[in-house]
Formats: structure tokens, C-alpha cells, sequence
């Protein structure tokens, strides 16, 4: 650990939850019984370095949001070291130049967008002139220019994300931690939100933020982890993970039976229905076996793309499906 341009650095992370399974006894359950171990994070290690937008990406559940939660410093670690800066998560100083929007933000919701965000300026006591310059600078930036003389309590789920993102960027943060930002947002507020996060990057600031949307992730970040069951099970830069060696062929085939297509094609090639179309993918060897197959059975080729893996393909091979980490420690 200590790297010179590292800004987070984690090291045999772990956060196990106790708890008591409850013994349902008549016709309510008694707060006694079982006991019951949850490893949600089971041994950790990350560097994201200054100006990354690093993706945290992970399936629901799979421990993304306690890690944050253990580096903002709302919940204790069970073991392990974290730095950020260097120093401390906990540190004033180290605070103070984070930006963080959580999975579920809570919000004053008979504030209006310009209010909320005057407090949270005074909480980073910034002075008066700066928290409304500032706040001039973000509205127009996260779409609220106009609604400024709503209530919040009268914003979509998707406005409200909004809001929260400008209170992540009100200190021009050095750090921008976001869990699950893109949640609650159309296609047209999740570009922006991308744009955003770039342009983050492109003032020198480093991005830190999870998802379970994989486009998103595989367009913007420069870094990415994959978590599953508090494991992490692939890290690096996408052209590091991605294997551009594992090339596949899709066809699209009308006039074959989706039955015959997959009586003969059963070892080699996925079968799936699209529409009135059926599509086989291959791999890159078979592919020319299969057009003559095809064409032998009197079908007609549509199309035939050639396609390298994609983030999707790699979460479904690195995230593999175990059981979680629980654990009974006796009545």
C-alpha cells in the first residue's frame, strides 16, 4: 500500500454481519434461536488511482454497497486496512474532499433543489458567496435550472437522483463516490449523468462508483472490478479482461425449425427465437460447418455477424453463481 497516485487503496477488506434467525413459535416469531453469520465482504483488495472512473460492478447484493458504506465511514469494517489519500477515511481532511451519493439518499423534502444544497454547502462550511456560485454552476449541470421553486417532495425518483448528484459535486470534490447513480434515471438523464462523470475525469477528479448496468460501465470506465458474494472475481482495464481472442459468429436463420436447429447444432451453438427468426451463435471455427448445414436444410441466411466478447459476457463468466457466505454459529 502508499502508492503515490493512489486515492483508495483497500487491503483484506472483510464485514461479517451476526444476527439471530428468528423461531417462528404459534403464530408469531421469537427474537431467539439460530445464530447466523453473513460474510457480506470477505477479504478485499482494491487501488483505484487518481483521475480513474473506476466501476464497481456487481449483481444486487453482492457486497458493492457495504464497501462503500465501510469507506464513508457508516459502517465499521470486521477486518482490514483502508487509505484514502493516504490517510484515514474517517480523517476531517480526508472528508472534506469526497463527494458521495448514496443508493438510497434521504432529503428535507419541503426543501427546494437551491435550499438543500445550501446546506449542504454550510455542512463543508463554505462561505456564503461560494455556495451560491457554486450552486448557479450545478443546477443548469444536473437538468434543474427550472425546477428550482418546486418542493422536492414534489420530484420523480429520477429528479431526486439529480439533486443528489449536484450535493456530490457541491465541494469540487477530489474524489466522487457514487453508489448506484444511473438508478431511477430514462436513457436521456443516464447520458447525461455520463457525460457528467467524464467530465469529472477531465477536470482531474477521480470517480468512483457502482452499478449493475453494464453498458454504462463498459463505456465510460477506465477500470472496472466485478464483486460477487463479497469476492472479488476480475479486476483490471476492460481491454486487460475482455478476451480478444474470443471471437463468436451470430447467424440468422429463416426456414429452419428452431427443433431441427437445435437437434443439429446441439454441441456446437446457442439457439434463440427472434421473432419469426431464429439466431446461432458460434464459435468462430464452426461457423463455416454451420452456414453449409444450414443452407443443406433449405434455410435462408439473413445475417451473419462476427463479435467479440462483451462486459456482459464477462460478468456472466467471472461472477459465478456460489452460495452465500453464511453461516450457523449454534443456538
Amino acid at each position: 500500500m502508499g502508492e503515490v497516485d493512489a486515492v483508495i487503496e483497500v487491503e483484506g477488506l472483510r464485514k461479517v454481519f451476526r444476527g439471530f434467525k428468528s423461531l417462528k413459535v404459534g403464530p408469531l416469531p421469537i427474537p431467539w434461536g439460530q445464530r447466523l453469520r453473513v460474510e457480506a465482504v470477505a477479504g478485499i483488495d482494491l487501488t483505484v488511482r487518481r483521475g480513474e472512473i473506476y466501476g464497481f460492478l456487481g449483481p444486487n447484493g453482492a457486497g458493492k454497497t457495504t464497501t462503500i458504506k465501510m469507506l464513508m465511514g457508516l459502517i465499521r469494517p470486521s477486518a482490514g486496512v483502508m487509505r484514502i489519500f493516504g490517510g484515514a477515511p474517517d480523517e476531517i481532511e480526508t472528508r472534506a474532499r469526497i463527494g458521495y451519493l448514496p443508493e438510497q439518499p434521504y432529503f428535507y423534502d419541503y426543501l427546494r433543489p437551491r435550499e438543500i444544497l445550501d446546506f449542504f454547502g454550510k455542512l463543508f462550511l463554505m462561505p456564503r458567496a461560494a455556495r451560491e456560485a457554486r450552486i448557479d454552476e450545478l443546477l443548469p449541470l444536473v437538468g434543474l435550472e427550472d425546477s428550482q421553486n418546486k418542493k422536492l417532495r414534489e420530484f420523480s425518483k429520477g429528479m431526486l437522483q439529480r439533486i443528489g448528484i449536484a450535493g456530490a459535486l457541491l465541494n469540487e470534490p477530489d474524489l466522487v463516490v457514487l453508489d448506484e447513480p444511473l438508478s431511477g434515471l430514462d436513457p436521456i438523464g443516464r447520458k447525461e449523468l455520463r457525460d457528467i462523470i467524464v467530465a469529472q475525469r477531465d477536470l482531474g477528479r477521480t470517480v468512483f462508483f457502482s452499478s449493475h448496468i453494464l453498458s454504462d460501465i463498459e463505456m465510460i470506465c477506465d477500470k472496472v472490478a466485478i464483486i460477487d458474494h463479497g469476492v472479488i472475481r476480475a479486476v483490471g482495464t476492460l481491454a486487460e479482461l475482455l478476451d480478444s481472442e474470443h471471437l463468436e459468429v451470430e447467424i440468422i436463420v429463416r426456414g429452419v425449425s428452431q427443433e431441427i436447429l437445435r437437434d443439429r447444432f446441439a454441441s456446437v451453438a446457442r439457439v434463440e427465437r427472434i421473432g419469426e427468426y431464429s439466431r446461432l451463435i458460434v464459435g468462430e471455427g464452426q461457423s463455416n460447418d454451420a452456414l453449409r448445414v444450414i443452407l443443406e436444410l433449405g434455410g435462408h441466411v439473413e445475417g451473419v455477424v462476427r463479435r467479440r466478447e462483451s462486459l456482459e459476457d464477462l460478468f456472466v463468466r467471472s461472477a459465478e453463481r456460489r452460495g452465500p457466505a453464511v453461516g450457523e454459529e449454534g443456538a
